[in-house]
């Protein structure tokens, strides 16, 4: 009879084809049983959550998830004794009879089969080693199994076919080039082959045609649309808020980075660098801060009566599970109140990561951000600068052929204006207010502040002559809102001012200052005009702030022995509104430097001001973009108990986990740019297998790792380990070029099968993880749009851009806080990929939630896929499904003439084949049937096809196609890759 170990093997050799929970990785030596393929799996799933990493949760004080753990004595006994499974208390329990003692706990709601309680026998009998987890070890490129095969076109297949041919299997026959053509535009593009590109394919007989149909499809600039979507998944990109408010943000310009990045083939660790770091790189540049938009997709939560601090905290959490789900594809956020249960990640490492993003400027929920201007924006910008800088010669020029033209006296020198602080004689107030000298030159007044009142300055002229007078309003303590003015509100009004030097009275010629309050411009004060005057905007934030005039007159001689008078006249409009505290000086300058207007140079200036305005508006209206940018004095960053941001445990640092390499070691404290290096240096076990991981799963309908977004201990383990390291060190290799990872993997054999079920397969292979063919895929969301789009002729291939508003049913927003109604976009904008729709987190477009689409709220890194009757409903009743099937309806009657050609062209538009005879006799007789009933139904003809005039016979045919064409849409044939 055979021993247990061989009963073992031969249960083990029977689950392999058909146990998802052990056959996924395959043996990797005949028969033995495999720690992390076999053993890992099961006791994490049964046992690691009360006998794993979290001490919090940890029963017994027995690890069952470190050898140390198990093989640990416990006072005479051991969980594990190696190669006796009859000593080893693990044993015991999960055989025992009294279901009180008996492991796991039937209260646990799991139980282990018999089969896997032999599997753990065995394991242990043969030493029950514990080795790393698989997706902990480091990448090592394996060597290609060697196959002589003509089904071969890369290493992948060799990988692939080798587990194919262990099962009795090969690779399915290639599909045939229609389907080729596209599934590879679908898959990198998001769009069908027009019937020219197809055409060209077909017809392409020469060797290394594939290969250049999908060179032409990477240069596509619609590639860094498709493939910026899945990206953007994970970013969690949205156009609002999110919360109750939801209120619109700015993050577009984040979107087209990512467009732009993937068209450019940004290398993939660039790609990471900017998006987590981007704002710490030496001198970095605005598409740099835009890329770190990716860590601003976070929430922001704008209800009133929330804390602020709490709602910061939760971003910065998100930030931190984001990243470790994106890049590391662990489920981090596990540990955010108590260490893993699963994976070796302590609650101490989580907050450890939550350090690197811990400190970012975050005021009130209001992030920094950049202005974002295109390269048109830049032209236009340049283009404007350009003209200033003429505008601004222009008026030098002016100037300095007036000053050629002045007597040498009257010239610009060059040199500042010099103007001299006058040394006051005598200060009077006609109501009696007092006077302060203060050291600085300046008068501080006090006493009465009354209704109105004249201020009489006198001094001793420093001067021979006199050309301007410089009024200096100041703040003071003891003035109401600190001044300048005594006004209640700080403020003043001076109604004239006034000069006379001896007999001789100032004649002014004009007046300036730093700042006048709108209808109180201070050359008002020289206007004659006591019910005019100047005064400052201090209901504007002003008050407090020193404010300049200076009034230029007629050049006034003066004399060794008479006074000059300076006047100041308040009270005139409104009541006591006199200056506070203020200083007087003048100056001798000629003319020429005292920005004296003319004629001639007013006209310039008027010139500059409209371009400068032009600018500014320019400048004004050119997008945000929110961004990463850190605090000059970093945040204390703890452990939070339980996750509660009010309950700050020990302090900790920001570093990587433990059990993964750990980060080159510096002088100053590690930052998000140090985190982002460390994610994609090439001895980070996760980041290229996540990766390749992903762009498999799109192309595959299922990773190499079934739980893409769980690469721990409770993640399936890959089912070709070695395709996964040899893809990942190969895509590191050729230096992380994602065009470079998809041109292998779409040049494979593997990828180029057909995707029809097999007979030979379907027992040894249902599930397909052998990969014995290629997978049977409903496009994403937005491609179900796109696709309508392009084989309408409607879409807008325009790339980037502001996002839009499609035509979505009424009331939507009604159920929002905003209750706002949806601005319909008009023409283009109308028809644009599903990728720029915008989209509100509250109110998502009702087309793309119905096909699936996430609310990204949180990072997504798969999407799901349903069917639900509502998407048939959508695809017939949907506005912009309609638009599209009339304007399909055109197309194929404007292209031919013929009902037999017009469906032959659908077909090629459509579906990229030509019909079989079946299918085009069906629908040659479907169109005769509704050509017959619209010439009965003249209305209903003019409703399908929203025409009012031409014949009846017109109106009826163009209403039939209308509906043939809605029946093409609605195929599951056309919303689906083959």
């Amino acid at each position: 009879m055979p021993d247990v170990h061989t009963q073992i093997r031969r249960i083990f050799e029977f689950l392999l084809a058909a146990s998802p929970l052990l056959c996924c990785a395959g043996a990797d030596a005949e028969g033995d049983v495999n720690f992390a393929r076999d053993v890992r799996p099961l006791l994490s799933n049964t046992c690691f959550k009360c006998h794993g990493p979290d001490e919090d949760g940890r029963e017994a004080d027995l690890r069952l998830d470190t050898q140390e753990g198990a093989y640990a004595d416990l006072g005479g006994y051991q969980a594990i004794n190696p190669k006796n499974p009859d000593a080893s208390v693990l044993v015991e329990r999960i055989t025992h009879s009294d279901p009180d003692l008996r492991m796991p706990p039937p209260s646990s709601g799991l139980k282990l089969s018999p089969a896997q309680i032999e599997l753990l026998k065995a394991w242990i009998k043969e030493g029950g080693t514990y080795d790393l987890h698989w997706s902990f070890r480091p990448i090592l490129r394996p060597e290609v199994p060697v196959e002589d095969t003509a089904a071969m076109h890369n290493p992948i297949d060799a990988f692939v076919l080798k587990r194919l041919q262990d099962a009795g299997l090969t690779l399915a026959s290639e599909a045939d080039r229609s389907t080729l053509i596209r599934r590879v535009y679908l898959d990198l593009l998001g769009l069908p082959p027009d019937p020219i590109d197809l055409a060209e394919f077909l017809a392409d007989d020469r060797p290394g045609a594939y290969d250049r149909m999908v060179d032409g499809v990477l240069a596509n600039p619609h590639y860094g649309e498709r493939w910026g979507r899945h990206w953007l998944d994970q970013a969690r990109y949205a156009d609002t808020n999110g919360y109750t408010v939801d209120s619109e943000r700015s993050m577009w310009p984040y979107r087209d980075w990512v467009i732009q990045a993937i068209n450019s083939d940004l290398s993939f660790n660039d790609f990471t660098i900017e998006q987590i770091a981007g704002d710490l790189l030496p001198s970095p540049s605005q598409e740099q801060l835009v890329a770190t938009g990716f860590h601003r997709n976070t929430l922001i939560n704008q209800e009133g009566g929330t804390d602020n601090e709490q709602f910061r905290n939760e971003a910065v959490v998100d930030r931190v599970n984001t990243t470790g789900a994106v890049w590391l594809g662990l489920t981090v956020g596990c540990a955010q109140c108590h260490t893993h249960k699963f994976d070796p990640l302590t609650q101490r490492e989580f907050y450890q990561l939550f350090a690197f993003f811990n400190s970012s400027q975050d005021v009130n929920s209001v992030a920094p951000t950049v202005t974002v201007a295109s390269e048109m924006h830049q032209e236009k910008l340049k283009e404007l600068d350009a003209k200033i800088t003429e505008a601004k010669a222009a008026i030098a020029a002016y100037e300095q052929a007036i000053n050629d033209r002045a007597p040498a006296a009257e010239r610009d020198d060059g040199q500042p204006v010099h103007w001299e602080v006058i040394t006051v004689e005598s200060a009077n107030s006609a109501a009696g207010a007092t006077f302060e000298r203060l050291g600085d030159g300046s008068l501080v007044v006090g006493g009465v502040n009354a209704d109105h009142d004249t201020y009489s300055i006198t001094f001793s002229p420093p001067f021979e002559r006199l050309t301007a007078v410089r009024l200096e309003t100041l703040t003071h303590p003891s003035l109401p809102k600190g001044g300048p003015g005594r006004a209640g509100n700080g403020n003043f009004v001076l109604n004239q001012i006034a000069l006379a030097v001896g007999e001789s009275n100032a004649s002014w010629l004009h007046a300036l200052a730093d700042h006048s309050q709108k209808d109180y411009d201070v050359t008002s004060a020289i206007d004659d005009n006591p019910a005019t005057g100047w005064a400052i905007n201090v209901s504007s934030g002003n008050a407090n702030v020193n404010r300049t005039a200076e009034f230029v007159l007629s050049p006034l001689e003066t004399h060794s022995d008479a006074l000059a008078a300076v006047t100041l006249t308040f009270g005139e409009t409104p009541a006591k509104y006199n200056i506070g505290r203020f200083r007087l000086s003048v100056t001798a300058a000629p003319h020429a430097k005292l920005n004296l207007p003319d004629a001639g140079k007013a006209q310039l200036a008027a010139n500059l001001k409209t371009l400068q305005d032009e600018r500014a508006r320019f400048a004004k209206n050119l997008p945000n973009a929110m961004i990463m940018r850190e605090l000059e004095k970093p945040r204390e960053s703890h452990v939070l108990i339980r996750g509660d941001f009010l309950r700050k445990g020990e302090a900790v640092h920001a570093d990587s986990p433990a059990f993964l390499p750990q980060m080159a070691d510096r002088k100053q404290a590690h930052n998000r740019l140090d985190l982002a290096r460390w994610l994609v240096n090439d001895k980070n076990p996760l980041t290229a297998r996540v990766t390749v991981n992903r762009v498999w799963g799109r192309l595959f309908g299922q990773g190499i790792v079934e739980t893409e977004n769980d690469f721990g201990l409770q993640g399936t383990p890959p089912t070709h380990p070695q395709l996964l390291d040899w893809l990942s060190s190969d895509w590191m290799a050729n230096g992380w070029s994602l065009k470079q990872l998809h041109r292998t993997i779409v040049s494979s054999a593997t990828y180029r099968q057909s995707s029809r079920l097999r007979v030979d397969a379907e027992r040894i292979d249902p599930l397909n993880k052998l990969i014995s063919r290629q997978a049977r895929l409903r496009v994403d969301a937005e491609i179900v749009r796109d696709l309508a789009l392009s084989v309408s002729g409607l879409l807008d291939h325009r790339i980037g851009g502001a996002s839009v508003y499609p035509p979505q049913p009424n009331g939507v927003y009604a159920f929002t806080q905003r209750n706002a109604s949806w601005p319909t976009s008009k023409g283009a904008d109308r028809y644009r990929r599903g990728l720029y729709t915008f989209f509100m987190r509250s109110a998502p477009y009702p087309m793309l939630t119905t096909f699936d689409t996430p609310r990204f709220n949180t990072t997504c890194t798969m999407r799901a896929r349903s069917n639900t009757p509502l998407q048939s409903l959508t695809l017939a009743n949907d506005e912009t499904m309609l638009d599209n099937s009339r304007a399909l309806g055109r197309r194929l009657m404007d292209q031919e003439s013929s009902d037999t050609e017009r469906i032959k062209l659908a077909y090629q538009i459509c579906f990229a084949r030509v019909p079989i005879q079946g299918e085009l006799d069906r629908l040659l007789t479907f169109v005769a049937a509704q050509k017959t009933s619209f010439l009965a139904d003249p209305e209903g003809a003019k409703a399908i096809t929203q025409m009012q005039t031409g014949g009846d016979k017109q109106l009826a045919e163009r209403a039939a196609w209308t509906i043939v064409s809605r029946a093409l849409l609605n195929l599951d044939e056309f919303i689906t890759r083959e």
